[in-house]
């Protein structure tokens, strides 16, 4: 029987000859990702854990970037449980505050590798498919009992194949071809669907793959996944991962597939998701007369190195809008150290950005930047939720680097086409 990505990946990882849509499998996965929230999932076993301890030393990856440097006592508290904790049950993959955002340094790291199983208590966690892993994100209690037992159950999911064709235009990204098919299909048009991308994946880096495979939860996709090429043999080989060490999944020629999708990539301009929906997504040259308090430019889903290129060859000898605070963001410290030798910071810095830690920051309004009343903020994040960066009387739009770096500059929202 010929199966998806989705279909042959699941079936591996629960001893399966053949697995259908619908199917319930128990699977142990190679890696559980938790953050911050490592606090209060272990609190919910502290019983267990002293009678039974953990399943697998190696099993969590944990990654303190949410609220960071800690912000109240509270968060300083949580992040001493968890130290404590790595200590105690001697974690192998533990990064603490510095390292970066969780999703880039799983990447980074080399934990995600095609054919790899990853599941993660956030809900980003469906980014690895850059890399041609299966990765998902999970609850609390589900990360707790595999912190315990190193297994889990889900459930096959119906597959969509997203065709993609044409070439995308100067000044269009990765990120607006997301929001296009987010605002086409809808935020739940993908509910507890694999998505499968079918395109000559050359045209795409590994950093625009992230970036589309970090949003597919935004369209309520299980995972998302790009298949292995050269590029991301490349990649891997660069990170010390050599081919032998993982296992390259396809789909069959014959898969049956729920539904297929077609997109002219030539067709696709620069998108802003408009406040508070994702999929409430129109052209950015429709929404100039839309004045701007902040800028955003980072997170898991644009922080990476040639993003920061992107802004900075925009901003160059340029001055952000004098009623506009520009944040800058890099996902990882090495992220951070490579813009810095290149000189990508320096010219951020020259146009009036500020440069924030490697970390989650003010996307999930938590800590650093946070809204006020009435503002108005254009961030490359992932979601754009009443409420997302502190403040529910606060709007966020979602657009690429590009346009954010553009829209500082101009003070309004501003297609990058018109400061090309």
């Amino acid at each position: 029987m010929d199966m998806t990505f989705a279909e042959k990946i699941l079936a591996n990882y629960s001893n399966e000859k053949n697995v259908e849509p619908g199917q319930i499998v128990t699977v142990h996965p190679d890696h559980l990702l938790t953050h911050d929230n490592t606090a209060p999932i272990i609190s919910k076993i502290n019983n267990e854990l002293e009678k039974y301890g953990i399943y697998s030393n190696e099993l969590s990856i944990i990654v303190l970037d949410h609220v960071i440097p800690a912000a109240s006592e509270k968060t300083a508290n949580n992040h001493k449980k968890i130290r404590e904790f790595v200590k105690k049950f001697k974690i192998k993959n533990f990064y603490d505050v510095g390292y970066g955002v969780c999703h880039q340094i799983v990447v980074e790291k080399g934990h995600a590798l095609p054919g790899k199983l990853l599941l993660g208590s956030d809900s980003h966690t469906c980014s690895y498919g850059a890399v041609g892993a299966f990765s998902s994100g999970i609850d609390r209690t589900e990360a707790a009992s595999l912190i315990l037992t190193g297994e889990t159950w889900l459930k096959i999911p119906n597959t969509i194949k997203i065709n993609l064709k044409g070439n995308l235009p100067d000044g269009v990204y990765a990120k607006d071809l997301i929001l296009h098919i987010i605002g086409d299909i809808s935020a739940s048009g993908a509910n507890y669907c694999s998505v499968e991308y079918h395109v000559d994946t050359s045209k795409f880096n590994i950093d625009d793959r992230f970036t589309i495979c970090n949003m597919g939860v935004e369209m309520g996709a299980k995972n998302s996944v790009f298949f292995v090429d050269e590029k991301t043999k490349e990649y891997l080989k660069n990170i010390n991962k050599e081919e032998d060490g993982y296992n390259i999944i396809r789909p069959d020629k014959q898969a049956n597939y729920y539904k297929q999708l077609d997109y002219d990539l030539s067709e696709i301009n620069p998108k802003v998701a408009c406040p508070h929906s994702v999929d409430n997504v129109k052209p950015a040259d429709e929404l100039s007369d839309i004045n701007i308090d902040q800028g955003l430019i980072g997170t898991c889903t644009n922080g990476r190195l040639s993003d920061l290129k992107i802004a900075a060859d925009i901003l160059k000898n340029k001055k952000i809008h004098e009623d506009v605070r520009l944040l800058i963001l890099p996902a990882s410290k090495k992220i951070y150290e490579d813009a810095i030798k290149i000189g990508y910071i320096q010219t951020l810095m020259n146009a009036g950005a500020i440069i924030l830690p490697p970390g989650c920051g003010p996307c999930l309004g938590a800590h650093q930047g946070c809204l006020a009343p009435g503002e108005r903020c254009i961030s490359t994040a992932n979601r754009n939720f009443k409420g997302r960066m502190g403040c529910k009387e606060a709007e966020i739009y979602l657009a690429s680097p590009a346009t954010v770096a553009s829209s500082a500059i101009k003070g309004r929202i501003t297609s990058p086409l018109e400061v090309a």
